[in-house]
C-alpha cells in the first residue's frame, strides 16, 4: 500500500507519436510510452521508483495530443510545473514522447478515475497517390469517399447504446453500455476527419466505427445497415477495424482542469 505521506501527484499532459511504440501499457518486449515515461520520471528524481496511471490505454501505432496521465513523485524533491514539464521532456529524448504541461494535483485526483470525457479524432487521407509527408499517421483509402453520407451515419450512433458490435472480441468492458456524445465527419481537402468524444470508449470502438463509416463513404453500405449492425450487437456484424495509424487521443476532460488552473 502506497505511503501517501512520502508521495505528492502530478498531471502531466503527453503528446507522442504512436509509430515503432507498443501502445501505452508496458510490455514485455517493446518501448511504449508508460515504460518510457516512468524512465524519464525516475531519473528527475534521483533514481526512485515513480509508478504511472493514464487516462487511457492507447494501441500500438496510435498517437496522442493531448493524453494525461498522473505520477507519484518523492516528497523531498522540489519539483514546480516548469521543472517538471521541462525535466521530463529533456529524459525523454530522443523518443516522440513529450510532456507539453504539468500540474500538481491531490492525492485523490486520478488521471484515469476523475476524467468526465475522453476525445479522439482519426484521419483518412482519400486520394489515389500514397502519403509521403503523412506515412504512419493517416489511413490510406484511394477509393472516393462520401464524407456527408458518412457523417449522416455517424449521427445515427450518437447517445447510449450497447456497441458489441463496435467493440474488440477481447474487450474486457464490463458491459457495452456507452454514451456517445459527439461523432462527426467532415471533409479538409484531401482528407476526411472523424472526430469522436465520450466519458469512455470500449476496445476497439472508434477504429471499429471508422472502418464501418469507411464502407458507408464507398457507397458499400447504407447509413441504416450501421444502424443493423448496432442491433445486431455482434462484433462480426459490423465492418472491419481501421488501421491504428490514422487514430489519435485528443483529448481528456477534467473538471476542474488542473492544467488551467495551474497556468504558469
Amino acid at each position: 500500500m502506497t505511503d501517501e505521506a512520502a508521495i505528492q501527484r502530478w498531471a502531466v499532459k503527453i503528446e507522442y507519436d504512436g509509430a515503432g511504440l507498443v501502445g501505452w501499457q508496458r510490455q514485455s518486449s517493446g518501448l511504449s510510452v508508460q515504460a518510457l515515461l516512468e524512465e524519464a520520471a525516475s531519473r528527475l528524481a534521483g533514481g526512485a521508483t515513480v509508478g504511472s496511471i493514464t487516462a487511457g490505454r492507447t494501441d500500438a501505432g496510435v498517437h496522442a495530443l493531448a493524453q494525461v496521465a498522473h505520477l507519484d513523485f518523492p516528497t523531498g524533491l522540489k519539483l514546480t510545473p516548469h521543472a517538471v514539464r521541462e525535466g521530463l521532456s529533456f529524459h525523454l529524448k530522443p523518443h516522440a514522447v513529450v510532456v507539453v504541461d504539468a500540474a500538481a494535483v491531490p492525492l485523490d485526483w486520478s488521471a484515469r478515475f476523475s476524467a468526465t470525457w475522453r476525445s479522439y479524432r482519426y484521419r483518412i487521407l482519400n486520394r489515389r497517390a500514397r502519403p509521403a509527408l503523412v506515412a504512419g499517421h493517416v489511413w490510406h483509402v484511394k477509393s472516393p469517399l462520401n464524407a456527408e453520407r458518412m457523417n449522416e451515419a455517424a449521427s445515427l450512433l450518437l447517445g447510449m447504446h450497447d456497441f458489441t458490435s463496435f467493440r474488440a472480441v477481447a474487450c474486457q468492458a464490463r458491459s457495452p453500455l456507452r454514451t456517445l456524445d459527439h461523432l462527426a465527419v467532415q471533409r479538409d481537402g484531401d482528407e476526411i476527419l472523424v472526430t469522436a468524444k465520450a466519458r469512455s470508449f470500449l476496445h476497439h470502438q472508434v477504429r471499429n466505427m471508422v472502418g464501418t463509416l469507411k464502407l458507408v463513404g464507398t457507397g458499400q453500405w447504407t447509413p441504416e445497415r450501421v444502424m443493423q449492425a448496432l442491433a445486431a450487437r455482434d462484433r462480426s456484424a459490423a465492418g472491419p477495424t481501421a488501421p491504428a495509424e490514422g487514430l489519435y487521443l485528443s483529448g481528456v476532460g477534467y473538471d476542474p482542469d488542473p492544467f488551467t488552473q495551474a497556468r504558469h
